[in-house]
């Protein structure tokens, strides 16, 4: 049966709760959202016929600032993901301690089969149904999965269409030119990467030393991936949705997107030949490998880059890495959990190691409100001083109180949110 990430993310609450002493009415509170909007956008076709497209909005909490969360065109979108993805946006923007509070969207569709006028119309069909709960002082929604820049524009330009004035700030993740932030396009990636240097100083591993398997070669996966091997860590293994490819000497990243962008799919260069999965080459230590067999392999540092679910009670014995860092969300069930930090496994959570990208997009909030622009030097060094601190903040936490890093995240957003809520 698949696991509930609304109930996997209760059981993470309840753990926090129970550990802090956490008052028994903000616990009550926290255990649903604030707002759910479920809404039907009818869409014209490119065929003239008419579709219907289910959509929500889940508006967690807005005790720290405004409700903050992407929104997400996939084909398995469900109200129980938005709503757990909305409530770890809750904590991750309290883990990093910046003044926003949690939200996320998403619309059931296959984004692959729309046209790029069907996607517009789908886009602007959604703000048309929930404008009234958005702004740039209520709720500002960003790019999530399948989501991009443009669609953040046609969604800005729909909802400035319907106030009748301009508020640039009511949704991050746009074009540069259209007010969005230096660094966004990759600041997830950015984010998790300072993650893995912090982790690498307290666990004494020099990035040359340091092998890294990354699964999930989308936007945060392939950018983390190629920071990381410029930064001289070994990246050992990569993976997709259609599979991976393993070489224990380290790969180039850059390579492996170069031949996925011409063969379609992901490979690496081995003694001078190229290796596929349409061709099984091992020479030079070089494999392919499924995704399941990724998370398994001897290394010093996994990375999920995907979706959620992918380390579960069933596999989190086999389980070989020194340290895990959630690039994705939900990666990592709270079965798993107890395993790995039985075996004494380091996660990173997910709240703190993918808080780049709501990070950055608070940053281009900030900018836009006070009509500002900011160069990339400053927003990356304003981004490495938060992720650092917040990393130092839940490390300290987790040794206070003998937990794993995710329970100590937790801690420190629970404890957060709970002296707002009492001022």
């Amino acid at each position: 049966m698949a696991q509930n990430a609304f109930d996997n993310a209760m059981a993470q609450l309840e753990k926090a709760a129970n550990i802090m002493n956490l008052d028994t009415s903000i616990h009550t509170m926290l255990k649903q959202p604030e707002r759910v909007l479920t809404v039907a956008i009818p869409i014209t076709m490119d065929n003239g016929e008419t579709q219907v497209f289910t959509g929500f909005r889940s508006q967690y909490n807005n005790t720290l600032g405004p409700y903050k969360g992407g929104i997400r065109y996939h084909w398995n979108v469900s109200l129980d993901e938005v709503k757990a993805l909305s409530f770890w946006m809750t904590i991750k923007c309290a883990t990093v301690n910046i003044p926003m509070g949690g939200g996320k969207g998403g619309i059931i569709v296959n984004p692959k089969e729309l046209s790029e006028g069907e996607l517009e119309r789908l886009s602007r069909g959604f703000v048309q149904k929930i404008w009234r709960n958005i702004g740039s002082d209520k709720d500002i929604p960003a790019p999530d999965v399948y989501t991009t820049p443009q669609i953040m524009g046609w969604m800005r330009n729909e909802y400035e269409s319907l106030v009748g004035h301009s508020d640039p700030g009511v949704i991050t993740g746009k074009p540069i030119e259209d007010g969005g932030s230096e660094g966004r396009s990759f600041s997830t990636a950015q984010g998790g990467v300072y993650c893995v240097t912090a982790l690498a100083k307290k666990q004494n591993l020099t990035p040359e030393n340091t092998t890294i398997a990354i699964q999930g070669f989308g936007n945060a996966g392939s950018h983390m991936a190629k920071i990381l091997h410029g930064l001289g860590y070994k990246i050992v293994a990569i993976s997709d949705s259609k599979g991976g490819v393993y070489n224990k000497d380290g790969m180039d990243p850059h390579v492996a997107e170069k031949i996925k962008k011409e063969a379609g799919v992901l490979g690496v260069y081995c003694v001078g030949s190229v290796c596929t999965p349409s061709e099984l080459v091992t020479e030079g230590h070089c494999k392919i490998i499924t995704n399941e067999e990724l998370l398994e392999l001897e290394v010093d540092i996994l990375v999920p880059a995907a979706l959620e679910n992918v380390i579960t009670k069933e596999n989190a014995a086999n389980i070989k890495a020194k340290a895990i860092v959630e690039l994705a969300n939900g990666p990592t069930t709270p079965e798993a959990d107890e395993i790995l930090f039985e075996k004494g496994i380091t996660i990173v959570p997910d709240v703190l190691a993918n808080a780049g990208g709501v990070t950055v997009s608070y940053f281009e909030w900030d900018q836009n409100v006070k009509d500002e622009h900011w160069a990339e030097e400053d927003v990356l060094q304003k981004l490495e001083t938060i992720m650092v601190e917040a990393f130092d903040a839940v490390w300290n936490k987790k040794e206070e109180y003998g937990v794993s890093m995710r329970t100590a995240a937790f801690v420190q957003a629970l404890e957060r949110i709970a002296e707002k809520i009492k001022v």
